[in-house]
């Protein structure tokens, strides 16, 4: 390649070879040109070149490395699971009534606080009573009345038999008094009947407690009139103590829970919507008389006796319900089964430090805990985490075992007997 020095000779010879003439306009364009050209050239001959950094080559324990893929294992264990129907049950009060007035009349005083618990014969409320004050002093005097006027046809009666017996008055005088006394009596009757339903109406100004439960917001207030037959009543009570859950079964599991319906008492735990606290421990009442053909499903009922009143009226529950208990089952983590084409299947740790695909056989499942009825034994190492990268064969790199706990009950209905956790080294 010319040199910077060189180029500027040839250029300024040129230059110096042509007579001094006037340029014209193509000549000032090819200098330029040249130029241009001239200075890329300087440019590029200034720079040094660019070499490529060599690369540096893998060790074998990199490539060695990169093969393996790291697993969090976990061991196929023995041990007592608890199979539980899981369910999500509404709360059904046994009984809940809403309290109207049995007669008119005007609400003079309400005598409940809104959310109160009230027992049953408490007063809820006073109907004016004047009127039907009223109503029994007229029918206590039209008694009066009437008593005096059978008193009065009893007494000529007994003088008729009298003069009768003499043979001083006709047998047809004696029996017209006799139906006059029957008459009077009559209407004795009728009056008492008159006073004892004027009694029963003032005593129906009282509004009282049909049942002890809860009350819920009032719906009229002081003043205002009331009507027997109006559309609105005074306000609703529920019972809380004791309370019913109704939740749903599958049909398949009818006829396990039907056998322990009619031989033991199955106790029902109730958890809140986070599975995390336990509302109450209660038991299986009954069972629905039918199957819903649109879900398949049956309903089930539950009675609690609710102390602490931690269920309340169309609450929604998760329940938890033992229906069977496996003594010694084969038990995995659920995190470890994988689904394929062929059905379920693990990644089992072979001594090689390599994986094979074990098909396996499932069992009853809750939560974190799986039984294994077929392809596992007890002592196995089965994969629960880093499975969607294996194959058959494939080399791993232990980085973590997963440790069985005892679970706690209060952690929510979902959960099996046992849990599984991670504990996994920071290291690779």
């Amino acid at each position: 390649m010319a040199s910077q020095s060189d180029l500027a000779k040839l250029f300024s010879g040129l230059g110096s070879a042509r007579p001094k003439t006037t340029l014209g306009k193509r000549q000032l364009l090819t200098l330029g040109v040249g130029a241009v050209v001239l200075a890329v050239v300087i440019w590029m001959s200034s720079g040094d070149p660019v070499t490529p950094p060599a690369a540096t080559p893998n060790t074998q324990s990199d490539v060695a490395d990169a093969e393996q893929m790291p697993v969090v294992l976990a061991s196929v264990r023995q041990g007592q699971f608890d199979v539980n129907l899981l369910a999500i049950g509404t709360v059904t009060p046994l009984n809940a009534v809403e309290v109207y007035g049995r007669v008119d009349g005007q609400i003079t005083s309400i005598d409940f606080k809104e959310g109160q618990m009230v027992k049953a014969g408490d007063l809820l409320a006073q109907i004016d009573p004047r009127p039907f004050e009223v109503q029994l002093t007229l029918a206590a005097g039209q008694l009066a009345r009437d008593q005096a006027l059978l008193d009065n046809a009893q007494a000529d009666l007994e003088r008729y038999r009298t003069l009768l017996a003499q043979d001083s008055i006709s047998r047809q005088s004696v029996d017209t008094q006799e139906a006059l006394v029957r008459q009077h009596k009559a209407a004795v009757q009728a009056d008492q009947g008159s006073i004892d339903n004027a009694k029963l109406q003032l005593s129906h100004t009282k509004v009282i407690a049909p049942i002890s439960g809860r009350v819920g917001l009032r719906q009229i207030d002081k003043g205002n009139m009331l009507r027997a037959s109006g559309a609105k009543g005074i306000v609703v009570i529920t019972q809380l103590q004791p309370i019913s859950v109704v939740f749903t079964a599958p049909e398949d599991a009818l006829p396990q829970v039907m056998k322990l319906l009619g031989s033991e008492r199955i106790a029902v735990n109730a958890y809140d919507r986070s599975q995390e606290r336990n509302l109450g421990k209660g038991w299986l009442l009954a069972a629905d008389n039918k199957i819903d053909p649109s879900t398949g499903t049956i309903k089930l009922k539950a009675e609690f006796p609710n102390a602490d009143n931690a269920l309340f009226a169309n609450q929604f529950v998760n329940i938890k319900m033992p229906v069977q208990s496996l003594a010694k089952a084969t038990l995995m983590p659920t995190a470890a089964i994988q689904r394929g084409a062929k059905g379920s299947f693990v990644y089992q740790l072979k001594d090689n430090q390599t994986v094979t695909v074990t098909p396996v056989k499932l069992g009853a499942n809750q939560g974190d805990t799986t039984v294994v009825l077929s392809g596992l034994s007890v002592g196995s190492q089965v994969v629960v985490e880093g499975a969607d990268r294996l194959r058959e064969g494939a080399k791993i790199k232990v980085i973590g075992q997963a440790t069985p706990v005892a679970s706690n009950a209060s952690r929510g209905a979902s959960r099996g007997l046992e849990t599984m956790i991670l504990s996994r080294s920071l290291s690779l």
